[in-house]
C-alpha cells in the first residue's frame, strides 16, 4: 500500500485563511449584510457572481473586510457604475480574473515553501508559506494596484484618441488571431514544464510586439492569441513579424499562422464580439502554416491596387497582396480573402 499524503488538516487551513484575510472569520452572511446596510439577496447575488462558494445563513465564514467590500459594491450600484444590466457580467469578470491570478500566486508560493520545507511536516510547510506570504503579498498587492492604474491610463488614452467611441456601441478595429502551427504534436513531445515555458515564450513575445504597435492583447487561448489594434497596417506588421520569426529555424519562436479582419467590433468587459471577430477566426483557420490572410476590410483600408497578374501591389508599402480563394465557413457564404506577404527589397 502507498503512503498517504500528509494532510495539513482543517485547523491549518483555517489558520492560513485567517492570515490571508487579516483576521479570524467571526461573522455570518446575514450579519455582513446587516452591517453593510444591504439586502441579503443582493449580498448573496454579488457573492455568487464573484465566484465564491455558497454559505449557509449560520456559517461563520466572513470578516470585517467583507462588510466594507459589500458596502463599496452597493455604493457602486447606487451611483450607476454597476448598473443592473451589466452588474452580473462585470462582477463575474472581476471574480474570474482574480481567481486565476490567485490560483497562480498561491501555487507559486506553495512551491517556494515546499522547496525550503519538510514535505512530511505540514505545520512547517504552513509556517514557511505564511512567512513567504507575509514578505511577498504586500509587494504583490502594491504592484497589482500600479499595473491596474497603468492599464486604466492606457485604456483612457486609447478611448480618447477616438472620441466617437465614447457614445458608440461599436468601434472600427482590426482583429487578429495568431495560432501556433502543430501545437498538438508539439505538446505531446514536451513535458509539462517545457510546454509551459514554450507557450509562455510565445505569449510574451507576441504581447511585446502587439503593444509596441499600439495594439491590445484581448486574450490568450492556449495555442492562440487574439489582439486588436486600430490601424490595420499595424495589425499586418505584427502578423508578418510573428510569421517571419516562426519561419526562422534558428529562432525558438513557434511557427504560426494568422488571420486579420477590419470592421465594426463590439467591445465589452475587455473582450470583443461581432462579425469582424468571427471573420478573423475563420481566416486564421483557413490560413496555411506561416501565412497571413486578411479580409476585404483590411485590403480596402490599406488602399491596395490590383496588379495585372492578379497580385496586389500598393506601391511603397512593405508588403504585397494576392487574392486567395473565397472561404466558405459557418456564418459566411463566401468570405473574401487576400494573402499578404512582405515585399522583397528590389521587387
Amino acid at each position: 500500500m502507498g503512503h498517504a499524503e500528509p494532510d495539513a488538516g482543517p485547523d491549518t487551513v483555517r489558520a492560513l485563511g485567517a492570515f490571508l484575510l487579516g483576521e479570524e472569520p467571526s461573522l455570518t452572511r446575514v450579519e455582513v449584510a446587516e452591517r453593510a446596510g444591504v439586502p441579503l439577496d443582493l449580498a448573496v447575488t454579488l457573492w455568487h457572481q464573484l465566484g465564491f462558494p455558497h454559505r449557509a445563513d449560520d456559517d461563520v465564514a466572513f470578516v470585517e473586510g467583507d462588510v466594507e467590500a459589500l458596502r463599496l459594491s452597493a455604493e457602486l450600484v447606487q451611483i450607476g457604475i454597476l448598473p443592473p444590466e451589466s452588474q452580473a457580467a462585470l462582477v463575474r469578470t472581476w471574480g474570474r480574473s482574480y481567481a486565476r491570478l490567485a490560483e497562480w500566486q498561491t501555487s507559486l508560493l506553495a512551491g517556494l515553501a515546499a522547496d525550503g520545507g519538510d514535505p512530511a511536516d505540514p505545520a512547517a510547510g504552513l509556517a514557511g508559506l505564511t512567512g513567504l506570504a507575509g514578505d511577498v503579498l504586500p509587494r504583490v498587492e502594491a504592484l497589482q494596484s500600479y499595473v491596474w492604474r497603468r492599464h486604466l491610463a492606457s485604456a483612457a488614452e486609447h478611448l480618447l484618441d477616438d472620441a466617437s467611441t465614447l457614445t458608440a456601441s461599436e468601434s472600427q478595429l482590426s482583429v487578429c488571431f495568431v495560432d501556433i502551427v502543430g501545437y498538438t504534436t508539439q505538446s505531446r513531445s514536451l513535458d509539462g514544464a517545457a510546454l509551459v515555458q514554450w507557450v509562455d515564450g510565445f505569449e510574451q513575445e507576441t504581447t511585446a510586439l502587439v503593444v509596441d504597435h499600439g495594439g491590445q492583447v484581448i486574450k490568450t487561448i492556449g495555442d492562440e492569441v487574439l489582439f486588436t489594434v486600430a490601424d490595420p497596417a499595424a495589425a499586418v506588421a505584427v502578423a508578418l513579424g510573428l510569421a517571419a520569426r516562426g519561419a526562422d529555424e534558428d529562432d525558438p519562436f513557434p511557427a504560426v499562422r494568422a488571420g486579420i479582419a477590419h470592421g465594426a467590433v463590439v467591445r465589452r468587459l475587455g473582450d470583443v464580439f461581432g462579425s469582424t471577430v468571427n471573420a478573423a477566426s475563420r481566416l486564421t483557420s483557413a490560413a496555411r502554416p506561416g501565412s497571413v490572410l486578411v479580409d476585404a476590410g483590411v485590403h480596402e483600408a490599406l488602399d491596395s491596387k490590383d496588379g495585372e497578374d492578379g497580385s496586389e501591389d500598393d506601391g511603397e508599402a512593405p508588403w504585397r497582396f494576392r487574392r486567395a480563394r473565397r472561404i466558405s465557413a459557418k456564418g459566411f457564404t463566401h468570405l473574401e480573402a487576400w494573402r499578404v506577404r512582405p515585399r522583397v527589397t528590389g521587387t
